[in-house]
């Protein structure tokens, strides 16, 4: 995107109305988004007995659908969809936190290491039987992740810290693990343990459950919630980090807040859906077209973009090639390649 088109749509979006009606129209599309969504599929549902059956589970009357119905919508369909829409909002917001803090436009939560990490927690779980199955695939790919950053931090502090050297460890350490996952299940698994493991690793949905969706949410509405108030310093990063530490901006601390927090959004989103690429390196430049660059319109535009995307985007991979499911991944990577030659091509003027 052209500086020119940043400004105008900072312009367009400096009335907080605007703003707040922008926001409101995303969210109204993404209730809609739902509810067409979880009709989709080879049970006969209507929008209408969506919305009845969820007012029904809230004590809200009656939604007078079968008990097949009634558990396709609440115990299948609903958690996976708001899973979906967890996931895209939760790996959108952290694209944009690692763009900005990075001052990379190509960086995306997996930057650090963190999806590779978590594809090992989860082989040692799934084909070593690490825990003699008290540790579940979550559990053990959220431990992954979580020690994939702590080793990408440690590496980079050693190397003097920096933007640049956290993107070298990140890289290091995201060839370490993903090396660490081919060798134990070449070595280790058998050909079912292979399939279910690489499908996961390409993102899935299938198995999401109502604790998936409480904890995801809960992680990425803190998350949220963190550089919502960061949002100032945010903007002070984009003119590099002496210029911020002039405005009292306390550079390190706010940088280690902020990636210490997309580590956890990253892990806690990965543990339960698998590796979903290009949704944290896409859609915060759509939502950096809509609004501008500022942070506190930025973030929550972007959030509610990528919960919309990824809602749409599970619909795909579960009914396009029914019944047959794609991994959500490999979806997400045939519309974002795209998508992101159209904004690199715009941006070709950038300075």
């Amino acid at each position: 995107m052209g500086t020119g088109e940043l400004t105008l749509a900072a312009t367009r979006f400096d009335s907080r109305p605007l703003l707040a009606a922008l926001l409101l129209g995303g969210v109204v599309v993404l209730a809609a988004s739902i509810g067409v969504v979880i009709t989709l599929g080879p049970a006969s549902l209507s929008v209408g007995d969506v919305y009845a059956v969820v007012l029904e589970h809230f004590g809200l009357g009656s939604s007078g659908v079968s008990r097949i119905k009634d558990g396709i919508v609440w115990e299948l369909r609903l958690p996976r969809t708001l899973l979906a829409a967890v996931c895209g909002a939760g790996l959108a917001l952290c694209g944009a936190i690692m763009q900005s803090l990075l001052r990379n436009p190509l960086a995306d939560p997996f930057v650090l290491g963190i999806s590779s990490g978590a594809s090992t927690g989860a082989v040692l779980v799934v084909v070593l039987g690490l825990g003699a199955g008290a540790v579940s695939l979550s559990a053990g790919a959220f431990a992954g992740a979580v020690i994939s950053f702590a080793l990408v931090m440690l590496l980079a502090t050693g190397a003097g810290g920096g933007t640049s050297r956290v993107v070298l460890a990140g890289v290091a350490g995201t060839q370490l693990f993903s090396a660490l996952t081919s060798f134990i299940v070449i070595s280790s698994a058998d050909a079912e343990q292979t399939r279910g493991v690489l499908f996961w690793l390409l993102g899935s949905l299938s198995g999401a459950d109502w604790a998936d969706v409480a904890l995801c949410g809960a992680v990425t509405a803190i998350g949220i919630g963190v550089c919502l108030l960061t949002s100032s310093a945010l903007d002070a990063f984009a003119f590099g980090n002496t210029a911020a530490a002039s405005l009292g901006v306390s550079v390190r601390w706010i940088r280690l807040l902020l990636l210490t927090v997309t580590a956890l959004v990253t892990a806690a989103l990965v543990s339960a859906a698998g590796a979903i690429g290009f949704v944290g390196l896409v859609l915060p430049h759509a939502a950096r077209f809509l609004v501008g660059p500022r942070h506190s319109r930025l973030l929550p535009t972007t959030a509610v973009v990528g919960a919309i995307f990824m809602v749409w985007v599970d619909a795909i991979a579960r009914t396009v090639f029914a019944p047959q499911e794609v991994p959500v991944g490999v979806v997400t990577a045939l519309i974002g390649v795209p998508a992101f030659a159209v904004i690199l091509f715009r941006m070709r003027t950038s300075p």
